[in-house]
This record gives structure tokens, sequence and C-alpha cells, in this order.
């Protein structure tokens, strides 16, 4: 496999996003190295999310990019992501939310660590946090599993995961609402293989899922944790209070 012939899929679960898929459907088709496919799951929005979809599917078209889109109601994005499953081709696979977007050199970064490490599981980068233009945090780091054991760290938005992984893992769990991506990675424990890339290579939005519900996150995060057997029930909640901790601690020091 050469950096030519690696076939990388990119999926977007969406729901009413009218008002900032543009932004993201414009970050894939401006990059230098081109998708093999682009995968929008909608969950039937009643804005004009499937208008924007349809009228994008010429520049799809024109930029040699395979473009499949459906509309229909959902379980959550883990059901919109395990229904992208079913359509994908590629040999790799982004979930790119319908509020983030690639900056310019992200998938030329992507398709160099596959073409260096076709064996890996997962390709992670850097990412910052924007709200109304501003960057609010930067996420994402190297993978180190006695960190992830007790913390999800590493960056999945943007991030390539080998489609190798999903055949001998299984799909995304939909019992999860917000946490099934740290979930599904979990599975391998330890000997999960991961690349990280030192360069922020998405721009993400501030009001995503995960950023505004922090507390049913982590709680979801403690039950992969123990049904994965990263953690054993005790320390899995001893994990979970010294985050929300950690985090009151930030926001007292912010306040004052």
């Amino acid at each position: 496999m050469n950096r030519e012939t690696c076939k990388i899929s990119i999926v977007t679960a969406c729901f009413n996003s009218a008002k900032t898929i543009q932004s993201t459907i414009n970050s894939i088709l401006n990059q230098s190295v081109k998708p093999f496919e682009y995968i929008v799951v909608d969950g039937a929005s009643s804005d004009e999310t499937v208008t924007i979809l349809t009228q994008n599917e010429q520049w799809f078209k024109d930029a040699g990019i395979q473009f499949k889109w459906i509309s229909e109601k959902d379980k959550g994005i883990y059901d919109a992501w395990n229904k992208a499953l079913k359509l994908i081709e590629g040999d790799w696979v982004a979930y790119l939310g319908s509020d983030d977007i690639y900056l310019d050199t992200a998938l030329d970064n992507y398709t160099q660590r596959i073409y260096e490490f076709p064996e890996a599981d997962f390709i992670t980068a850097k990412a910052q946090l924007i709200s109304e233009g501003k960057v609010v945090r930067e996420f994402g780091e190297p993978f180190k599993w006695e960190i992830f054991k007790r913390e999800m760290k590493i960056l999945h938005a943007g991030g390539f995961l080998n489609m190798k992984y999903i055949e001998q893992w299984g799909n995304f769990d939909i019992n999860y609402k917000i946490t099934g991506d740290y979930e599904l990675l979990l599975r391998k424990g330890k000997s999960l293989s991961v690349v990280f890339i030192n360069e922020i290579l998405v721009h993400m939005g501030a009001y995503g899922v995960s950023s505004t519900h922090i507390t049913s996150a982590f709680k979801e995060a403690r039950v992969a944790r123990v049904t994965n057997k990263a953690r054993n029930a005790v320390l899995a909640y001893f994990d979970y209070y010294l985050v929300l901790f950690k985090i009151k601690i930030k926001k007292l020091l912010v306040d004052e």
C-alpha cells in the first residue's frame, strides 16, 4: 500500500446541523489529499441540512470523492456511526463531527502515518476546541495505556481507525450515548496500537455532546472501564471522582 492507493473514508453523523455542516464539508473538499469517500448519516433533520447535502453532491463528484448520505431517524450518534459502517468501502475510517473541521494539512498528515504504520489500530492528533472564534482548550496527547485506562486523553474526532480493528472487535455499542468511541478502543486493552501526530489537525465546535454533558460522559466512561476490565469497580469510581474534583478546582481557579 502507498499513499496514493490508501482508501480512507470519513463519516459525519448530524442532526439539524445546517449552521455548521457546510464548513465541515468545505474542510474536506479543500484537502490536498482527498478521501476515497465521504459518508453523512443524518438523523432526519428538520432544518436545511438535507438541502445542503444535496447541493454539495456535484462538488464531491467534481473532486472525485464518493459521496454517500442517508437521512433517517436513529438512536443516537453510535447508531448513526454503525449505519455508516455498512456503507464504508475504505480501509481506514475517521469520524468528524458536523461542527468540526479539518485543518488544511490534516489528511496529508494522516495518510503519511497510515503509510508508515499500516498495522496500527488508531491514528490520532491534536485539536483545538473553538467557541465564538476563540480557542477554549487544546486536546490530544500521546497514547499511554496507564493513562488511557483511567481517562480518555487521546483525540478521537477526525482520527483514523483501522477497519481491521472493527472487523476484530465489533461495532459501536449503542447503549453508550457519549463515550462509545472510548469504549470501543478499550476493548483491546493494553495491546491497543495508537500512533500520535503532534500537530493540531482539527478544530472542534465547543458544543458537541461530550462537551456539554461532562458528568454523564464521565459516568459512561467509568462503566466502559469496568465492562472491559481496564479498571476494577473501586478504582473506576476513584478515577471518576478524581476527574470531577480536578474540574471543580480548575473552575474555581478560573473564576477567581
